[in-house]
């Protein structure tokens, strides 16, 4: 038998934008409710760290697409819909962390609220530390508070869209934007961070109702 091999799907900077923007389905499907359930539960039943270690790095080697064919139609206020978002994040940040690196830190300058105490902003916030800081709060998810875990996304989520706000409102006003640290994952307008900015916090509103859910005992 010919051995199949798994080729990673390449996330482009607009990755982002397009699995934020699309609706979620009134209706799950049961088989992406089953496998988030039966993945999250065993993973966090074990005690094995090497296998959080495989799980959190699981799209490193074999892409995002595998996990969207299971739950990137669920519900956004479902557990199949919030694990799907994580890897989201996940995959923005490490396809460019120089560009996510620079929009964290505009959006921390830009936030007085608890958000990046929340997220756990690293100090310094550069590309290195905002990969390791979002592998922390997927490895949360695993086998630490899982709501904490979401709410922390949810966090996380809001500071990168205020940085892609301000980002906007700099090319609005013609003032010079660091495009070394942007690099691709700027848009050319700045209606396309206009739009980055509201689907992070979009995604910053399913993740902390889906947090709510999890307290209640109705994340299913």
């Amino acid at each position: 038998m010919t051995e199949r091999f798994h080729r990673p799907m390449r996330v482009p900077a607009e990755a982002f934008d397009a699995f934020v923007g699309g609706a979620d389905p009134a209706v799950s499907s049961r088989v992406a409710h089953d496998t988030a359930a039966a993945l999250l539960h065993r993973i966090r039943g074990g005690s094995d760290p090497a296998a959080v270690e495989r799980l959190v790095a699981y799209t490193d080697d074999r892409g995002i697409d595998e996990f969207a064919e299971l739950w990137s139609k669920a519900a956004a206020h479902s557990l199949p819909g919030a694990l799907w978002r994580l890897y989201v994040i996940r995959a923005a940040v490490r396809h460019d962390a120089d560009g996510a690196a620079y929009l964290f830190e505009l959006g921390v300058q830009d936030d007085a609220s608890v958000n990046p105490a929340i997220a756990g902003a690293p100090t310094p916030s550069g590309p290195r530390e905002l990969e390791l800081l979002i592998d922390e709060i997927l490895r949360g998810a695993f086998v630490g508070d899982f709501e904490l875990a979401l709410e922390r996304a949810a966090a996380f989520c809001r500071i990168m869209s205020r940085g892609a706000l301000e980002t906007a409102s700099r090319q609005e006003r013609s003032e010079v934007v660091d495009w070394d640290a942007w690099r691709s994952a700027s848009g050319v307008a700045g209606e396309r961070d206009t739009l980055r900015a509201a689907r992070y916090l979009e995604y910053a509103d399913d993740l902390h109702h889906a947090a709510r859910r999890w307290a209640r005992g109705e994340l299913d």
